[in-house]
């Protein structure tokens, strides 16, 4: 494992940095919920890194030996490492939905899946069958005194900082209804002018439709909604997250049609129904966060996107930094997610587009080819210019393949660094965490869990951020499946 000039060509790279059964491993079910102190570690874990690093992620991807369709179905396992005085604690918990309570005690799958999980009986078993189990398997976030597992098809699920034990459905104090949506993709603006400059948290809840409503939410420090307004758009939307600035908050609408009638039949998940229409552009949607300005939407070519770095207002240009891929990455009909074959499915690539809202114009820019998703900046820097970006990536430069390395793009110099666990790891998300007190923008550390699929077991690798040298590698005494979100807090809990 090295960090590496990107321009620098690797003379040893393997035409294959994977294996495909290694990494097929790390998507079996983690059954048992574990609580103990890790001290299996490489390196030191820093002195100042303290608070707890929260993930979420598809824990259980089989009821009784019958697979999910797709690891998108699986319910929602938090993990919980917490750091303090240079010691670190693990604990996991499965979010204990009522789905996931009813499908335990029968033994067996209860519930369709979004993304193609059908009760046994075929078709017939699951005609008109439209009940949704919230899954709760996308985000997880600390804020205004409640941990919340997120997933952006239903309520959050309050679950106890401390111990990750289920408390039930949270509804904001009311905000929310029974059966409403609160996305899994929050965004904390750090600066917030009405909040009087402190942080306020971000957050939308999308119905979809022949037209789709976007409804806005942002929470005070506290965890009170203090503002709140929805907005139609015309057309049908399958939007997962969004980015802010200080004025907008900006949403990319993919060119997608969706026919209900396969999943009406119970032929296929309504996830499986969607279909992107490459002959028509997308639509960037700019919803002002404050005021009585209208909304704008501007056509955009920019294919299919899951998620966006950050997005800033400079120089009276407003610029959004996302992972865009050519086509929606979908199973083909009949086969087996665990035997994909990477090499025929478009990658995800970092984009910069650059709009002038006031002539409507619009620029992209391919920033680098390279495969790669989950992008983060310093939590400082969200809605304001940043300089880098962080985000897992494959090892080779070009193609389609598993994350199994951390990218860092200088936006600055244009420099890139590269740190690769191949051939047997595969990343996560990073989550870079500021050094205590530091002004500096990549001063802190990337943290990335990484599946080892020689030894089938998980580390939670600490990098230093301005290096992507490793300074500590932590060693699980399991694996955890490969998760979708996390946040850190500079709170420690359960230790």
């Amino acid at each position: 494992m090295q960090s590496t000039q990107l321009n620098q060509p690797a003379s040893t790279s393997p035409d294959r940095s994977y294996h495909l059964d290694e990494w097929s491993k790390g998507y079996r079910s983690l059954q048992e919920e574990h609580d103990y102190w890790i001290d299996d570690i490489e390196g030191q874990i820093p002195p100042d890194l303290h608070g707890t690093l929260f993930r979420n992620g598809p824990g259980l991807l089989d009821i009784n030996g019958q697979r999910v369709r797709h690891p998108f179905d699986g319910d929602g396992m938090v993990c919980a490492i917490t750091f303090q005085e240079g010691r670190a604690h693990f604990r996991n918990r499965f979010v204990k939905t009522q789905g996931y309570l009813e499908e335990q005690e029968a033994g067996k799958i209860l519930y369709r899946g979004v993304f193609g999980t059908q009760k046994v009986g075929g078709w017939l078993a699951n005609l008109l069958d439209t009940r949704l189990k919230n899954i709760a398997n996308t985000n997880v976030i600390y804020w205004g005194g409640k941990l919340l597992a997120l997933w952006e098809a239903a309520e959050p699920h309050r679950l106890d900082p401390a111990t990750l034990e289920t408390l039930g459905l949270d509804y904001l104090d009311g905000t929310l209804k029974p059966g409403s949506a609160f996305a899994a993709h929050p965004r904390v603006d750090p600066s917030c002018a009405l909040e009087d400059g402190n942080p306020c948290l971000v957050n939308f809840a999308i119905k979809p439709g022949l037209s789709t409503s976007i409804t806005i939410y942002e929470l005070d420090g506290s965890g009170k909604v203090v503002r709140q307004h929805s907005h139609a758009v015309p057309g049908f939307a399958f939007i997962h997250d969004f980015a802010i600035t200080p004025n907008y908050c900006i949403f990319f609408q993919s060119a997608v049609s969706f026919n209900p009638l396969p999943y009406l039949l119970g032929w296929k998940g309504a996830g499986e129904c969607i279909t992107v229409r490459s002959d028509q552009p997308s639509r960037a949607i700019f919803i002002p966060r404050h005021g009585s300005e209208p909304v704008q939407i501007i056509p955009v070519e920019a294919g299919f996107i899951f998620h966006h770095a950050n997005a800033f207002e400079q120089d009276g240009k407003l610029y959004v930094d996302s992972i865009c891929y050519a086509q929606l990455p979908s199973v083909e009909p009949g086969a087996d997610y665990l035997a994909v074959k990477f090499e025929k499915l478009d990658p995800g690539q970092l984009w910069r587009f650059q709009f002038d809202l006031k002539t409507q114009q619009v620029v992209p820019q391919l920033v680098d080819p390279r495969c790669c998703e989950f992008p983060v900046v310093h939590p400082d820097r969200v809605g304001r210019p940043n300089r880098y970006t962080y985000m897992g990536a494959a090892h080779a430069p070009s193609g389609n393949a598993p994350l199994q390395a951390i990218l860092k793009q200088d936006w600055e110099t244009g420099d890139r660094l590269l740190w690769s666990a191949a051939p047997h790891g595969f990343v996560s998300e990073p989550v870079f965490v500021p050094r205590p007190n530091s002004t500096i923008e990549d001063d802190g550390w990337v943290l990335t869990l990484v599946f080892d699929g020689q030894q089938e077991r998980s580390e939670l690798v600490i990098l230093d951020a301005p290096t992507l040298q490793p300074v500590a590698r932590l060693k699980l005494k399991h694996h955890v499946p490969y998760g979708l979100h996390g946040s850190f807090t500079p709170h420690c809990f359960g230790v």
